[in-house]
């Protein structure tokens, strides 16, 4: 079911996890304010470390397709529905 992270190929671990998550994003499986996965959730489901998760976050973030609140996780920003989603 998950998509398969290759931890030894040239795509860093962190920025495979922000794919996956993107394209779960973009395709509406994550609508708009809803959370994401936890931390611990999607180091289990792909077999990553908590660094890779944070990384993937933080370049979802950067894009503007998260929103990370403190102490409650991140969300899908309302602003990926004009970017690509539904």
């Amino acid at each position: 079911m998950a998509t398969r992270i290759e931890h030894e190929g040239p795509v860093p671990v962190y920025r495979q996890l922000a794919d996956i998550l993107r394209d779960e994003i973009l395709s509406g499986r994550i609508e708009p304010d809803r959370p994401l996965p936890s931390e611990v959730s999607l180091c289990e489901r792909y077999g990553v470390r908590p660094e890779d998760v944070r990384g993937a976050i933080q370049e979802l973030s950067d894009e503007g397709l998260v929103y990370v609140l403190p102490g409650e996780g991140a969300y899908v920003s309302s602003r990926a529905e004009e970017t690509g989603g539904g």
